[in-house]
């Protein structure tokens, strides 16, 4: 009954987008460019390889093959991805500060990635804890959807969206990295093939549900704030390493 339920959730999560082709079309994003839906094709194929195989016999056999063969080849862990996951969106930022301007300005950005990192972790969230799911490790039973890709591939879109206009090469880099990040979360045992692909879709989406709630966002919530500060810390509490963020308008 677990599963069928979070499997509802995450099904809601695309086709709830997608059968609204209508008002997709009729809406548009950040700097006047068009909603497009069939951007949406990556990131619903990618959760729904990720759905079918928690039933699929052979995507089960593909999981159980590449933990084998990764296992046959580790001496021990390589934690990378603890850290990698936050390096796509945090090299926005960066950027910024060596004077490479993305689309949005801080403000903008920060409401953007905000927004997308909220419904990222709430959607993950209500799926693991709602799921049954044991990680390769045998750890514990949360193992689907991949957080630490879905942050990942949520900074990759981020990244992508903001300076897709500058050059096409920091969209690569920044999906090279959520991809390795990937990569290292079966390399640690710590989740399969579909726990990931599953992740990498709901980090795209989120983001892109982000951008293209924005200007309803900025007109009727946050339109009479003409500044924002903030800043960003990494933040560790002995055993796991995150990002903090505070903001103030």
């Amino acid at each position: 009954m677990k599963k069928n339920n979070f499997l509802f959730i995450a099904l809601i999560l695309t086709l709830n987008l997608c059968g609204q082709n209508k008002t997709v079309d009729s809406l548009q994003i950040h700097n006047n460019t068009k909603f497009k839906y069939k951007s949406l094709i990556m990131p619903t194929v990618l959760i729904g390889y990720g759905i079918i195989g928690l039933e699929s016999n052979t995507l089960k056999g593909i999981n159980s093959d590449i933990k084998n063969e990764l296992n046959e080849h580790i001496d021990k862990k390589f934690t990378i991805d603890d850290i990698s996951q936050y390096a796509p969106f945090l090299s926005v930022y960066a950027l910024n500060t060596t004077g490479i301007k993305g689309k949005n300005n801080f403000k903008d950005r920060t409401i953007i990635l905000g927004t997308a990192y909220i419904i990222m972790g709430a959607t993950v969230n209500v799926i693991k804890n709602t799921g049954n799911v044991e990680r390769p490790d045998g750890t514990s039973n949360n193992s689907f959807p991949s957080g630490h890709t879905a942050t990942a591939f949520m900074g990759a879109e981020f990244l992508f969206q903001e300076y897709k206009d500058e050059s096409i090469w920091y969209g690569i880099s920044g999906y090279a990295v959520a991809a390795g990040t990937g990569f290292f979360r079966m390399y640690n045992d710590r989740h399969w093939l579909t726990d990931v692909a599953a992740g990498a879709g709901i980090g795209i989406l989120s983001t892109k549900i982000a951008y293209w709630i924005h200007p309803w966002m900025k007109r009727n919530i946050f339109s009479g704030n003409k500044k924002a500060n903030g800043v960003i810390i990494p933040v560790y509490n002995g055993k796991n390493l995150g990002i903090g963020m505070s903001m103030s308008f």
